[in-house]
């Protein structure tokens, strides 16, 4: 396989969490790539002309992500999986932090830099979708983390079976599953026929 298949990144992966911190240095132009990929699906959201800058979610993800000294890191699907978690929990608290400042609620320094500003149009849709998930995973959470992965983290749904430990064709099954306990969760509720 060549320099940037995942033979490289699981190494360094694996070296990374056996403690090896200078291993960073050569894990980050190999990923970086595919956090860019991932950080401009969840931009893609947000309406068109909008000011929002994909390296800023980048850097902060990466940033929580090197501060993960915990997580036993297995793969590069692995890690891209945790990587769209995180862009999803920084882009939702910012959003949440939109909206407290919209009603007159404290003001909080934002972790995200000056050039990621979100639109107020979109900022409770992303809201409404991140707590409709979270609600999904209080009772599957396989498929709220097929959610994660497929929606906004790009990922095939062989990479996301990778992630999971299961067969593509379950993910394909929790997807479809998932799309429609989330389309019936969105919807205005007196649209909601049953």
């Amino acid at each position: 396989m060549g320099l940037t298949g995942p033979e490289p990144v699981t190494e360094l992966l694996l070296r990374w969490r056996a403690g090896d911190q200078e291993c960073l240095h050569e894990l980050v132009p190999l990923v970086e790539g595919e956090l860019r990929r991932i950080a401009h699906r969840y931009m893609r959201m947000e309406r068109r002309g909008h000011t929002l800058q994909t390296t800023a979610l980048v850097n902060e993800a990466y940033l929580k992500l090197v501060d993960q000294s915990q997580v036993d890191w297995q793969n590069r699907a692995h890690f891209m999986g945790v990587a769209a978690r995180q862009m999803r929990h920084i882009l939702v608290e910012h959003a949440r932090d939109l909206c407290r400042e919209k009603r007159g609620g404290d003001a909080h320094r934002l972790p995200l830099d000056e050039g990621m500003v979100f639109t107020p149009q979109k900022t409770p849709e992303l809201v409404a979708l991140d707590d409709a998930l979270n609600e999904l995973a209080g009772f599957d959470a396989r498929k709220a983390q097929v959610v994660e992965l497929r929606y906004f983290g790009g990922m095939t749904a062989e990479e996301t079976a990778e992630v999971l430990g299961v067969h593509p064709k379950t993910v394909m099954r929790d997807w479809r599953l998932a799309k429609i306990w989330l389309k019936r969760e969105l919807s205005p509720k007196g649209a909601n026929t049953g």
